[in-house]
């Protein structure tokens, strides 16, 4: 049984170097229902004279949903000034993005970000999916787990709780779970209309956890991670959302972009089903 929905993060395409129509068409043909398009690569195809409409329908036409968008805003920065222009980017970017289709953005702990209470994380989220949900994204709080705060589950869950935005959503990635030694066990507390989006991946036994980098991400399956536990746990939440492959990896051998993308979703399907 595979209860969830496949997604492709154009991260995952990165050694490719495509331009965004061609990822969305590389994600269809490979058999995604879903496509996580980055912010910079949506910018790129617009300096280059594309409108959002004509890509907006070129994707419809492909049968995609844009699931979530990746961009980075310094929504929790500790400088005030530079937080404010962090919400001001937020902003001009989620209205490009609605105009896209797109039905939610990462907000991630992006800046400076030290020495922020979860406090402030929580008072700076809830202004931000006030303006989210104006403009008609849903912003997916996300945790890293390298950052230098919110970097675990738990710290995300909190976060989502005391920031009072009703319905948020959080974005799940095991890499970040494993990085910043979030554990199974703190999923259980969620329900599956609490997550946003599943980012899937998988990392080996070595470099260690504290020297391990976002290039050294494996498909799922190929590396340590729980990734059953991991389905089942979110299946008994009642998820039945995206899994959305994100990958950094610097070269898949002598694979084409096509090649690779069926590949995801086959290790996805071996890795994730029940």
């Amino acid at each position: 049984m595979f209860p969830f929905k496949l997604s492709l993060n154009t991260s995952t395409l990165l050694p490719y170097g495509l331009g965004v129509k061609e990822q969305v068409r590389v994600a269809a043909e490979a058999g995604y229902e879903g496509i996580e398009l980055w912010v910079r690569d949506i910018e790129a195809y617009l300096a280059e004279g594309g409108e959002l409409q004509e890509l907006r329908r070129y994707i419809e036409d492909h049968g995609l949903k844009v699931a979530n968008a990746i961009a980075f805003w310094a929504w929790a920065d500790r400088d005030p000034e530079a937080r404010q222009r962090g919400f001001e980017q937020a902003e001009k970017e989620m209205e490009m993005l609605a105009e896209l289709g797109c039905l939610a953005a990462a907000a991630p702990p992006f800046g400076q970000v030290d020495h922020v209470t979860l406090d402030e994380f929580a008072a700076s989220f809830a202004k931000l999916a006030e303006s989210a949900r104006r403009i008609g994204i849903e912003p997916y709080l996300e945790f890293w787990g390298k950052a230098a705060r919110l970097n675990c589950l738990k710290d995300a869950i909190y976060v989502a709780q005391a920031s009072g935005v009703a319905d948020a959503k959080i974005l799940i990635d095991p890499f970040h779970m494993y990085t910043g030694g979030s554990e199974l066990r703190d999923l259980e507390g969620l329900a599956g209309n609490q997550i946003g989006i599943v980012h899937v991946n998988d990392y080996p036994a070595a470099p260690s956890r504290s020297e391990i980098q976002d290039a050294h991400r494996v498909f799922p399956g190929d590396g340590i991670a729980p990734s059953g536990a991991l389905a089942r746990t979110l299946a008994d939440a009642g998820y039945e959302g995206y899994l959305s492959l994100e990958l950094f990896m610097d070269s898949y051998g002598g694979l084409t972009a096509l090649e690779t993308a069926k590949l995801g979703i086959a290790k996805i399907r071996e890795a994730y089903s029940l």
